[in-house]
């Protein structure tokens, strides 16, 4: 061969060495979980919140393939039934900037506690050069804006007076806050007036707005978490738990839904590969093993604090928690929240992932009440959070989405957490 084929045909070795080495890692593990992922951020799950069932009809599938596995059931029929109330958005959602329609979720969002509203006012400038002339400000904030809508733009550099304006709307019909990324939430109660977060670039100088906005507070939203458990040859009665919330953000509007690929599609499909793994002969455990997938962690850990308080079993008896939330990327490896509580679990999990190499850093941070091992920690229990770092920044929005999420590290995560298993079970 001349030197120039040689190197084309080393070039397609390289590619298909890759090729080859890629496949391998998107084995049966990766597979599964694509296809979780891909079902519960679909948009017949509806954002897994609170328009059109959607997180009942999450619950449902989790169910399915409990049921699917063997696994024993607390309840009967794997459900802990609760409920809470919450502020949904089940129907009208525009708004007009000077005669042109934004994109909902894209161009703004209505803020979660918002009311039903609707109207068409002219608008006044709030911003950093209004702030800087303290006589001009003070004025300002004399000012009754009953018939205006706001607009407060920081220009990026968030100051208190402006950020005082999103909470003190001096009576304006509306408060639009100018932002550069738009992270959206879920309320259980709604406020008396209406606020926008709109894209900094997706208005320019408006001179009228209008909004129509149709909110429903729903007093006692009935949902339900999910657990199943494989029971343990030798020590029935002593349990290792793996949890991971299942609901979303839900619709806003009913033309927009929040697909929560990542936050967290991903640690249910962790939780289930996690159920079908230790449900089958060949792994079946000393100790035995629950795994509840929660509900109303996006409304503030409703659900894991609701089983707390009503657990199915002793929590004392509870040998470790292991919870899941956001673990569909890791290219800059974990975080371990409780690290420095349970430092002898935590440095076992680090020791595992160095003599095999499975992710990049298994780094350690201490106490947080940022998901749903949180209440069983204050509880007593030895309870960890892991969640995954680096590539998507998507988080809270639109573009959660199953076809951009790339579960790049999940097989060899899902190695690590089944080793760190296996000496839980020693």
């Amino acid at each position: 061969m001349c030197i120039k084929k040689v190197s084309h045909f080393l070039l397609f070795l390289f590619f298909t060495s890759s090729l080859i080495s890629q496949e391998i890692k998107k084995g049966p593990v990766y597979n599964y979980a694509r296809q979780i992922v891909d079902t519960l951020a679909s948009e017949s799950m509806h954002g897994r919140g609170y328009v059109n069932g959607g997180d009942s009809i999450a619950a449902n599938y989790l169910r399915s393939e409990f049921n699917k596995f063997g696994l024993k059931s607390f309840t009967g029929d794997y459900y802990q039934r609760f409920s809470f109330p919450v502020n949904a958005f089940p129907g009208r959602m525009s708004l007009n900037v000077d005669g042109k329609e934004l994109a909902p979720g894209k161009d703004y969002i209505a803020f979660h506690w918002n009311p039903t509203a609707s109207g068409k006012y002219a608008t006044v400038l709030a911003d950093d050069k209004l702030v800087q002339n303290k006589r001009k400000f003070k004025k300002f904030r004399r000012q009754n804006f009953g018939n205006k809508i706001i607009i407060v733009n920081d220009t990026g550099k968030q100051t208190t007076e402006l950020y005082d304006l999103l909470g003190n709307s001096l009576n304006a019909k509306a408060i639009i806050s100018l932002e550069n990324k738009l992270t959206w939430s879920v309320a259980q109660k709604q406020n008396d007036r209406s606020l926008f977060e709109v894209v900094r670039t997706s208005i320019h100088d408006p001179k009228e707005i209008s909004f129509d906005v149709e909110a429903e507070i729903l007093p006692a939203h009935k949902t339900q978490n999910v657990i199943g458990y494989v029971q343990g040859s030798e020590y029935p009665d002593s349990f290792i738990v793996y949890t991971a919330h299942y609901d979303h953000l839900g619709q806003m509007g009913d033309k927009t839904y929040f697909p929560g690929a990542n936050d967290n599609a991903s640690g249910c499909a962790m939780l289930l590969n996690l159920a079908k793994y230790y449900s089958s002969p060949e792994h079946h455990p000393n100790y035995s093993i629950v795994f509840i997938a929660f509900c109303g962690e996006e409304v503030g850990l409703l659900g894991s604090n609701y089983y707390c308080e009503h657990p199915l079993f002793p929590m004392k008896n509870i040998r470790f928690l292991l919870n899941m939330d956001i673990m569909g990327t890791g290219e800059e490896g974990i975080t371990v929240v409780n690290g420095t509580l349970f430092k002898k679990e935590f440095d076992k999990l680090k020791e595992i992932n160095t003599q095999n190499n499975y992710i990049k850093d298994v780094k350690i941070r201490g106490k947080a009440a940022n998901s749903d091992h949180y209440f069983f920690s204050e509880k007593g229990v030895r309870a960890c959070f892991m969640y995954t770092m680096g590539g998507i920044k998507a988080y809270h929005d639109i573009y959660d989405r199953a076809e951009t999420l790339p579960l790049n590290e999940f097989e060899n995560l899902y190695k690590l957490i089944t080793d760190f298993g296996d000496y839980l079970q020693h």
